[in-house]
């Protein structure tokens, strides 16, 4: 047996509470120590991916440099550990259920009957231990989506309680609830925690330490009851409270003494010191800035904030580079039109178009542009972004009546944005976009190598339509520039107008590779030109 250690990171109480912001703080305490670590979640759905759900049911999908499109958290575990995951880093039940069906039809199992326990559960245990075969992680954190008690989870509890039987004291169980605070009888109530781990213990899973999310804090009478009832040492419980930034969790954790506890549970020996003096900088520059600018968000997703996840702690992390606060201002782009244009946009000091999909709310986003570039607004369009500028840009300067993408208007006189080649013959929605890290390479004098200071980059994409290459010459003949191409398929990365202050459209998604350890730098090149602005 190796030397992997699994930590596993469960629920009770409520959906929400932030497993995946304590998975993702435990991690880069532990990291700070040194270790090796990893992430990875557990989602009971039965879609094989996120990819095909609506923003509104499940937040952002967010996309790793593999090209799996994976569960928003994988967001965090990457922003705060500053590793890139991979598809072994998110597995969901549909994904598990495929695989099992498949070798059945194939005859894997030799005529057996296929059964949830355990031809189900094994493929579970597979997949969680597939990660230590692809390097030497000292420790695998794997967070259990959804709550204890779920139907849905239960294949995943049962798996747990298996592996922590097999793997012996090399193996824990974290358990996450909440403490509610009662204003009526001002006081903190244990009882949903109690309920919440009486029914993991039904399960068969005892946890080894509890994390209590509470807006208030525990005295020691209060831990030492939880303590009793929930048949774990005082020391193991341990508090979360709430707080003004996620990215206070991990030093909080530290106070907590999470790390200590966890490595002294799996009697793993240990005296180094844990070093966050880098992330104790991003702390203070974040807490102490000198500017503050608003930007505005144009997007259909707005009223849920989670749809544009990344993007917005790419906004904290390129905001503490820049020492500046940035108020992110959510504006639905399917309300904005000609009469209130000016009174929506005018005290913005930088406007970015959000990705998305479909015909909804394009007439907006398409306005919001026309409105940046004409007023000289720092600009930042990303995927459709990009492509809404483009398609402003044939309507407004180059005189391409009704320009559109096929996307929207299949029949359009000038598709300027049109299917991907690949893309024609392709039925099945799932998983068959343009997904994962893709080279580009940034042209001399351009905002992109600026900010970049390197001439080749990787980004990661999730798109079907790209710039139709037909179109070219207008473009550049016309004031738009195409500053980054893919150049394997001269794919239109990258468009600039240079006789603008900043105004920058790209096909990638630069939010997902933003992290605490490197701001991306479209984002703090994008800030920079905003408070220039200002």
């Amino acid at each position: 047996m190796n030397n992997t250690h699994y930590i596993f990171v469960t629920g009770g109480v409520t959906s929400s509470l932030g497993k995946g912001i304590i998975s993702a703080s435990l991690a880069k305490l532990l990291q700070a120590r040194g270790y090796n670590v990893t992430i990875q979640k557990l989602d009971p759905y039965i879609n094989v991916d996120p990819g095909t759900l609506n923003p509104y049911e499940h937040g952002e999908c967010y996309v790793t440099v593999d090209g799996a499109e994976t569960d928003l958290d994988l967001g965090h575990y990457e922003r705060f550990t500053n590793q890139p995951t991979t598809q072994a880093n998110n597995v969901t039940t549909g994904r598990i259920y495929s695989t099992v069906i498949n070798k059945e039809r194939k005859g894997d199992y030799l005529g057996e009957t296929v059964q949830i326990i355990p031809h189900i559960t094994d493929e579970i245990k597979n997949r969680i231990r597939l990660l230590e075969n692809q390097s030497n992680f000292d420790f695998v954190i794997t967070e259990i989506g959804g709550t204890v008690g779920d139907i849905e989870s239960l294949p995943y509890i049962e798996a747990v309680r298996q592996l922590k039987w097999e793997l012996g004291n090399q193996a824990l169980v974290i358990h996450l609830t909440l403490i509610p605070y009662l204003a009526a009888a001002g006081e903190l109530k244990t009882k949903p925690t109690q309920h919440s781990v009486k029914q993991l213990l039904q399960l068969g899973v005892q946890p080894d330490i509890l994390v209590c999310r509470t807006e208030k804090h525990l005295n020691l009478n209060i831990r030492h009851k939880v303590a009793l009832f929930c048949n774990v040492e005082t020391t193991s419980v341990i508090e979360s409270i709430d707080t003004e930034t996620i990215y206070n969790v991990p030093l909080l954790m530290q106070e907590e003494g999470l790390d200590t506890e966890v490595l002294r549970k799996l009697n793993v020996k240990d005296n180094r010191k844990t070093n966050l003096t880098n992330w104790e900088k991003f702390l203070s520059r974040l807490k102490n800035p000198t500017h503050e600018i608003t930007i505005g968000l144009v997007g259909k997703y707005v009223e849920l904030k989670d749809s544009y996840k990344s993007i917005l702690e790419s906004f904290v992390h390129a905001g503490a580079e820049n020492l500046c606060k940035v108020n992110i201002k959510m504006i639905s782009s399917e309300k904005i039109d000609e009469e209130n244009l000016e009174t929506t946009l005018k005290n913005l000091h930088g406007i970015v178009v959000a990705p998305g999909f479909g015909n909804r709310g394009i007439e907006g986003k398409i306005l919001a542009i026309k409105y940046a570039r004409e007023n000289k607004v720092p600009f930042l369009g990303i995927c459709l972004g990009m492509q809404c500028a483009v398609i402003e840009y044939a309507r407004n300067v180059l005189g391409m009546e009704n320009a559109h993408s096929t996307e929207m208007n299949p029949r359009t006189k000038f598709p300027v944005i049109d299917f991907m080649e690949e893309q024609k013959n392709i039925n099945n929605m799932g998983g068959t976009m343009r997904l994962g890290a893709y080279s580009c390479q940034l042209f001399e004098g351009s905002k992109a190598l600026d900010a970049y200071k390197k001439e080749k980059i990787e980004e990661r994409h999730r798109h079907r339509y790209e710039f139709n290459n037909q179109y070219l010459e207008s473009f550049t003949n016309g004031g738009m520039k195409i500053t980054g191409i893919n150049p394997k398929r001269d794919l239109v990365e990258i468009v600039e107008i240079p006789s603008h202050p900043w105004f920058v459209g790209v096909q990638f998604h630069p939010e997902y590779s933003s992290t605490v350890a490197n701001p991306h730098p479209l984002f703090v090149s994008f800030v920079n030109a905003a408070l220039n602005t200002k």
